[in-house]
């Protein structure tokens, strides 16, 4: 049987009610108590790390559980996270960058209800995790949820309240999981030939601007000194609006002379960008070198720019950097 390392950190799942609202109570045991069969097929030690609602998760999180894998990767065949639903997504394409190349997985779930309830999603998504990461042709970074397998970087959280919230984006599903087998779509683990790789570093000096009809371009302005990286969540296929005061144009000339990271990513889910399509787009990335999301998902794409900003600030090692495919995060260039 397989040797798991299930790690809880808290999230709807491990919740109970209380007089402010529902707030991480259980611990990684008594998580694994509700699914004793599990046991049937693996073994599974435990470790809680942390217990928090996962709004309170940022990238020392991300970098305290990659750190947590590389010091028990030997000493395992493979890890589930539990995890809070609301940043699962950001967890997840974080997670694929900060472990790169590995052939065991790392498999991310959580649930829409609290998992001691007579009624929920939680004991489902929690078995088919550990059964999914005990599978040999398991790898990577996953998200198992509602009976899918997502890919890390290609989840999203696409329903606030339904079992099935999680949709892979631009990408199909790695498998589905069915009254006990896996049927899996994509098996490529033989093709992951390079180096397991961790990495230790990420720059939270991100900022996320969605734009809106009418947004001034002087906003920029305002962020630049207290930030490295900047992601534009611009509309369609991509661009930037000029309402005759080139004040995004100014800006951006800014921040790009002073060194500093930026990209453009779309506000719709799916399909990606393409700023060469219109003027508002082509004309900006004609004459800036401003990075494109292209097909990735908005969470990898601001996770991605943390860890690129991490690794170095050469604007050329980091265009290659964020170019670069990882855990099928981009396909088309």
């Amino acid at each position: 049987m397989k040797k798991l390392l299930l790690i809880a950190t808290g999230g709807t799942i491990a919740s109970k009610f209380t007089e402010s609202g529902l707030a991480p109570q259980l611990n990684a045991e008594e998580l694994l108590s509700y699914v004793p069969t599990a046991r049937e097929f693996c073994t599974i030690d435990t470790i809680q790390p942390f217990s928090l609602d996962s709004t309170n998760v940022n990238a020392a999180h991300w970098i305290q559980l990659a750190g947590l894998i590389e010091k028990n990767y030997e000493n395992y065949d493979g890890f589930v996270i539990c995890h809070g639903t609301d940043t699962m997504a950001f967890t997840a394409a974080a997670l694929s960058y900060l472990i790169q190349n590995n052939r065991r997985p790392v498999v991310i779930t959580g649930a829409q209800k609290p998992i001691d309830l007579a009624i929920t999603d939680a004991r489902s998504n929690l078995l088919d995790s550990l059964r999914f990461a005990s599978h040999d042709k398991a790898h990577g970074v996953t998200i198992v949820f509602g009976g899918k397998v997502i890919c890390g970087t290609r989840a999203k959280k696409e329903f606030s309240k339904s079992y099935n919230a999680f949709s892979s984006i631009n990408y199909p599903a790695i498998a589905s999981i069915h009254d006990e087998r896996i049927i899996f779509y994509i098996d490529d683990k033989n093709q992951c030939t390079a180096p397991l790789q961790f990495y230790h570093n990420m720059n939270e000096r991100i900022f996320l601007l969605k734009l809106i009809p009418g947004i001034n371009g002087k906003v920029l302005d305002a962020l630049m000194d207290s930030h490295d990286g900047l992601m534009i969540e611009s509309f369609g296929v991509g661009g930037l609006p000029n309402y005759g005061d080139d004040s995004f144009l100014k800006a951006l000339d800014k921040w790009i002379s002073s060194g500093k990271l930026v990209a453009l990513a779309t506000q719709v889910t799916h399909e990606g960008s393409d700023m060469s399509v219109y003027q508002v787009g082509k004309v900006i990335k004609d004459r800036f070198q401003v990075l494109e999301s292209y097909d990735m998902t908005l969470e990898a794409s601001v996770t991605k720019m943390m860890w690129v900003l991490g690794q170095s600030r050469e604007p050329g090692k980091c265009r290659e950097m964020f170019y670069k495919t990882v855990n099928h995060d981009l396909l088309f260039l």
